[in-house]
């Protein structure tokens, strides 16, 4: 018995201290595997610290000209399960997206979509698939989306002419009629939201000109769209193009656009491809349903998380109405003008009628540093006011309420920011 015990106490001293040698070794073994694999290792840029902390985005009121605050039912669309961009569901909200958008233009082309990108993206879309290198182009230029359009047209090679007005300035259908019968372009620009100066210029008879000498009529409504009236159909406006983020109240990412059937005439008749692929419409139109096929190929990805919000925000001025939404952005912007000039500030387009309802701007107070009175409004209201853009930085301030934004207390909001900016900051005695 007692032989027995001794070798079973031997046994368990014998497996402890085989336990606790085959830990070492564990031990050590586990510490030369990390430093091997450190060794093998082909990181050699430790994780950024940045990215390491949580996001932390501030609350800001966004009373420039955009993008605006986006109402809560728009980021809750934006934060629903994804789903592949092939899918029939996708095809559907797709498809949903080009009612809006038809109603949005009051058009009922076929060829409507959304392009994955902010109005860059459908400006040069335009551009680049009804325009073929050697061929002449007119562009007005009275801001600075006349200047962009320009350049986009001459670096793809047209022969680009240009009208040109300062900041605020507009065109007679006369003036417009006379750069067409000089210049013969195939294509003429105009920019009907002009957010750089604030100006709403008019469009109508503009398209009968353009159809008299066989020139497609392209149009910019990105600060203007759900803000100032435009009928596409009606004003016979070949190719209309607007943006998600501002009076449309959708995050920056996509843009509406829309062909009729004479530019599609002249974007399906090339002789050159369009020189950019992504934007090539031969392929948006099947990717969008608009070409006749049943099968919808890939192209590329959308973005399908905005499109989900683009979808909601059109429902929204759906269900509010056009009519209803102009209204009230002219509503808002005379109650600002009131207030305005009761601060003793001078509006910079004088004409009411011309001026851009979702966009205001006025002359830089006389002794004031406009960046000054800016950074003093972002620092003690959170808000968002903005200078001038391309030829009118120094000119203009810019005050933008659109959309969700556009309303009267916000209006209170703007108007008592720059009270105190003008109570608190330096003015010069020169």
């Amino acid at each position: 018995m007692m032989q027995r015990a001794l070798f079973s106490r031997s046994a368990l001293l014998a497996q402890q201290a085989a336990a606790a040698l085959d830990g070492a070794l564990l031990g050590r073994s586990a510490s030369a595997l990390q430093r091997v694999e450190r060794s093998m290792s082909s990181v050699t840029i430790p994780p950024p610290a940045c990215m390491l902390r949580p996001l932390e985005v501030p609350m800001r009121y966004l009373f420039g000209p955009g993008p605006s605050n986006v109402p809560p039912r728009v980021l809750a669309s934006g934060s629903r399960p994804i789903i592949g961009h092939l899918h029939p569901e996708m095809y559907q909200i797709m498809n949903d997206i080009k009612k809006g958008i038809q109603y949005a233009f009051q058009t009922e082309n076929n060829m409507t979509i959304a392009m994955s990108g902010s109005g860059h993206a459908a400006m040069e879309c335009a551009v680049f698939n009804v325009v073929e290198p050697g061929e002449s182009v007119l562009v007005a230029i009275n801001g600075i989306w006349g200047e962009r359009v320009a350049e986009i047209a001459e670096r793809m090679g047209a022969n680009v002419h240009t009208i040109v007005k300062t900041p605020g300035g507009y065109y007679t259908n006369e003036e417009i009629e006379q750069a067409i019968q000089k210049h013969k372009p195939v294509l003429f620009f105009l920019t009907h939201g002009e957010s750089s100066a604030g100006l709403c210029h008019p469009v109508d008879g503009i398209g009968d000109i353009c159809r008299k000498h066989n020139c497609l009529f392209l149009v910019d409504t990105v600060a203007s769209l759900g803000a100032a009236p435009i009928f596409m159909d009606k004003q016979k406006i070949d190719i209309l193009y607007t943006g998600s983020q501002k009076a449309l109240n959708a995050p920056p990412g996509t843009a509406p656009i829309s062909f009729n059937d004479r530019a599609c005439h002249k974007m399906f008749n090339r002789k050159t491809k369009p020189v950019s692929y992504l934007f090539d419409m031969t392929h948006l139109s099947n990717y969008w349903g608009c070409d006749g096929n049943a099968a919808r190929a890939y192209h590329h990805t959308g973005p399908v998380s905005g499109f989900f919000a683009l979808r909601e925000s059109l429902a929204i001025l759906a269900e509010k109405g056009l009519e209803e939404s102009w209204r009230k952005h002219k509503e808002v912007a005379a109650y600002l003008y009131k207030g305005l000039e009761d601060l003793g500030l001078k509006l910079f387009i004088p004409d009411r009628d011309m001026r851009l309802p979702s966009v205001t701007t006025i002359a830089i107070p006389e002794g004031y540093d406009w960046r000054e009175m800016l950074s003093y409004i972002m620092k003690h209201h959170q808000m968002e006011m903005t200078g001038g853009l391309g030829p009118s930085i120094g000119m203009v301030m810019r005050i933008g309420l659109m959309g969700y934004n556009c309303e009267k207390s916000n209006a209170d909001k703007a108007l008592h920011a720059l009270a105190d900016a003008l109570k608190n900051c330096k003015k010069s005695k020169a």
